[in-house]
């Protein structure tokens, strides 16, 4: 039996790994869980780690392993450490990417991440009825401004895994860029995670806020962001939200606040990185024209 299935013991701490609820992750009592879902435990643990900040803890605790599992975590540890372990993942993808669903899905991260789209989408489609992959592969697809693809991809999954939650994710995803009445389909999806006390993070709050700005519900989506900066203070993703609510609000002062917070917390997060481009290009543009100044007689 499918272990992340709604019958399998691991179907909670799947579905917070999933709503971004990490610390819950680790706090997780595991103890009851059979010795056949050992691994995959440790596999969600290591990449809570990971994704709270604690890469570097995870590699020298995975150092020694041999397990092609544990293996892939190191290696994703060690890229958020900024290492290049692109060879190193295709290497292992080419020894256990065919039937290893850890493997395809962090060898497909660390792919992607290196700008092999194509190869990380071969590697993940080497997949199993793994509704994992097939969330990667729509957020893939939806970074290549494919909608129409990332939807066809989270169709197929329907039909064979019917109200799975994270069919329901990945079609809320879609739906957001979609628009229209899909916004409102997508809210109750985040909605639902976001107000879960197993599910509540301020990954799963940032989803609930974003489809209620795309709503136009301002005060409902800064109550969702509030609450996400009081659970992590820290959170990049809220605090780039925050600062588009606040555009949004016509609050200058806050806004700029808080892009001197957000590039102190990461400056490199995608946000940074992306104002930063328009910036340099409106500047080359700017350049190409002299203003031209009349005096009124």
């Amino acid at each position: 039996m499918d272990p992340y299935s709604p019958e399998g013991e691991l179907i909670n701490i799947h579905t917070a790994f999933h709503a971004g609820a990490y610390q819950q992750i680790l706090d997780f009592d595991t103890s009851s869980f059979s010795s056949s879902n050992e691994l995959p435990v440790r596999v969600l643990k290591a990449r809570s780690q990971i994704a709270l900040g604690q890469a570097q803890a995870v590699s020298s605790e995975l150092a020694s392993e041999k397990t092609p599992d544990l293996v892939a975590v190191k290696l994703l540890a060690d890229l958020e450490q900024g290492k290049d372990v692109t060879n190193a993942a295709k290497k292992l993808a080419e020894q256990h990417g065919q039937e290893n669903l850890t493997v395809q899905i962090i060898g497909g991260i660390i792919l992607e991440r290196a700008g092999e789209t194509e190869e990380a989408l071969a590697l993940l489609s080497k997949h199993q009825g793994s509704l994992d992959a097939v969330a990667l592969i729509v957020q893939i697809h939806l970074q290549q401004n494919r909608a129409d693809l990332a939807a066809k991809e989270a169709q197929r999954a329907r039909k064979w895994a019917q109200d799975s939650l994270l069919v329901n994710i990945a079609e809320s995803w879609v739906g957001m860029r979609e628009g229209g009445e899909k916004y409102q389909s997508a809210f109750y999806v985040f909605e639902e995670l976001a107000q879960t006390s197993q599910s509540q993070s301020p990954h799963s709050l940032v989803a609930q806020a974003v489809s209620e700005l795309h709503l136009g519900r301002l005060p409902e989506a800064e109550a969702a962001l509030q609450q996400a900066i009081e659970i992590d203070p820290k959170s990049a993703d809220t605090i780039a939200n925050l600062i588009v609510l606040n555009t949004l609000l016509g609050k200058k002062e806050e806004t700029a606040q808080l892009k001197q917070q957000l590039q102190s917390t990461n400056a490199e997060h995608r946000a940074v990185k992306d104002w930063s481009e328009k910036k340099s290009d409106f500047q080359k543009a700017a350049a190409k024209y002299t203003p031209k100044f009349e005096i009124a007689a």
